[in-house]
């Protein structure tokens, strides 16, 4: 039989747990918790892989960082690149070189 990667679903995809070597790492969807200072964040629907023996969780780096992107301090403001002004230098006064003889 072939293993056919994209007829599968990703509630069918397994991966073996890191953290216990029993289990089976499934994707899921769990509720995400962080901390931004003193205010906690909760995120529903998060994806994830938990295993299904020791129930370590390893988050989807992906969703991971367009959160991160979401939470920065700088999210939803224009940036303004300020133009780099280079110091003004005095030009150099052409050396003279002396002409090849033929």
């Amino acid at each position: 039989m072939k293993f056919d990667r994209k007829k599968m679903l990703p509630s069918e995809f397994f991966i073996p747990c890191s953290e216990c070597q029993a289990g089976q790492m499934h994707r899921t969807r769990v509720v995400y918790y962080t901390w931004l200072g003193e205010d906690l964040i909760t995120v529903p629907d998060f994806p994830a892989w938990v295993c299904d023996v020791c129930g370590r969780r390893e988050y989807d780096l992906n969703a991971l960082n367009q959160l991160s992107l979401i939470l920065s301090p700088n999210a939803g403001k224009t940036t303004v690149r300020q133009r780099r002004i280079s110091p003004k230098t005095t030009p150099r006064p052409k050396s003279r070189r002396a002409s090849r003889a033929e």
